[in-house]
């Protein structure tokens, strides 16, 4: 009897982790020491970024960014107010700066605080924008690739998203008369349907216009390779270049430019689970295409998304700093990592805090991305859950 209850526990057991691919993940996880830091150092940076949004934001900050004190300019870190020289109500909180002034007499502490919130917010937008964009892409190129595409189909697209480019940038004059060229042809394609019922389109200039010419997921797919061809950073800085500086700027242009792996991924997943019985099922069930893709594939296929989100916060973090660094990123009167380094720059010898601080603080929080995004990986990976 109580062999039998020992082997029923013991089923029991082994149904419990088979079911819960969460606990699998967290056992693996857990394993990896390294992953285990990075993750403390993710929600130690979240929690320090909103701190430092509530405590630098508003007209009357506790800790001010943007309080210049030219007689305390240059002091090194933990050094004491002058209360002879700085008024009450323009002193830092403790009467010390923690972290030294700048060359303006700023507190560098609290332009550290204000500059992870603005670091945490790039991020997470910036990988919003293009884990969208991917999940949309990488979604119609896996369920919808065999569908073909003819001439008109095409400068529909181009016409279609040339106008919401030229509508983001600001460009709304040129925005106007795109979607109006793309409505067209989106009426010539209507037209195109109604004709061939009819058994119009047979010769002359409909077979030219409305040939089917590429598939959708090649043509998808295409776009990935000619924006996989561009190098990232520069792609940027010259969009950057022309649009106005703006934190929103930053974090649309970022996202724009960084979708292509996660549509990679997406396409990927899709391919094989369009083929699995539980997606035939649905099918001959009549359950919707969206509802199929949004419910049924899309959770079976979130896996690789999320590590890619990880790994894109650490990638668009390190971008915006760059940006910043070179004077291209968000503009004044937001502090930024990267502002900061580019001003301690010049002041390498006479206050290296002004490096060293920054710099670190980019490291440790891009370093803490990467390592816990590839533990979150090697979790979800099928094959080490079987070992």
């Amino acid at each position: 009897m109580a062999n039998d209850k020992k082997d029923i526990n013991e089923l029991h057991h082994g149904l419990a982790d088979e079911i819960s691919p969460v606990v699998a993940a967290w056992r693996i996880f857990r394993k990896n020491s390294l992953a285990l830091w990075g993750m403390v150092i993710f929600f130690i940076f979240f929690v320090t970024a909103v701190t430092g949004f509530i405590v630098t934001a508003g007209d009357d900050p506790v800790f001010d960014p943007a309080k210049v004190r030219l007689s305390e300019k240059m002091l090194k870190p933990f050094t004491p107010v002058n209360k002879e020289m700085i008024g009450p109500g323009d002193r830092p909180p403790f009467n010390m700066y923690v972290l030294g002034t700048d060359d303006l007499g700023r507190d560098v502490f609290s332009r550290m605080l204000q500059g992870a919130w603005v670091s945490l917010t790039v991020g997470f937008v910036a990988v919003g924008i293009s884990v969208f964009i991917g999940i949309v892409l990488g979604g119609i190129a896996g369920y919808y690739g065999a569908l073909k595409l003819n001439f008109m189909h095409i400068l529909f697209l181009i016409a279609f998203f040339s106008s919401i480019v030229l509508l983001v940038s600001g460009q709304k004059d040129y925005a106007l008369p795109s979607f109006m060229i793309a409505g067209l042809f989106f009426l010539f394609a209507l037209g195109y349907y109604y004709l061939s019922v009819r058994d119009m389109t047979g010769s002359g200039i409909f077979r030219i216009l409305f040939f089917d010419t590429i598939s959708l997921d090649s043509l998808i797919m295409r776009l990935v390779d000619i924006m996989l061809c561009f190098p990232s950073f520069f792609l940027i800085l010259t969009v950057i270049a022309i649009l106005p500086a703006s934190i929103y700027n930053i974090m649309i242009v970022i996202g724009l430019t960084s979708w292509m792996g996660t549509t990679r991924f997406v396409r990927a997943e899709f391919l094989t689970l369009r083929e699995q019985d539980f997606v035939s099922a649905a099918n001959a069930m009549g359950i919707r295409d969206v509802s199929i893709i949004f419910r049924h594939m899309m959770p079976n296929a979130i896996a690789p998304v999320i590590v890619s989100t990880i790994l894109g916060i650490a990638g668009a973090i390190h971008v915006e700093a760059a940006l910043s660094f070179l004077g291209f990123g968000v503009p004044p009167p937001h502090a930024t990592w990267g502002n900061i380094f580019s001003v301690g720059k010049n002041y390498i010898f006479d206050a290296p805090w002004l490096t060293y601080v920054p710099g670190l603080a980019i490291f440790v929080v891009v370093l803490a991305f990467y390592l816990f995004g590839e533990g979150v990986r090697d979790a979800m990976n099928p094959k080490l859950r079987k070992r």
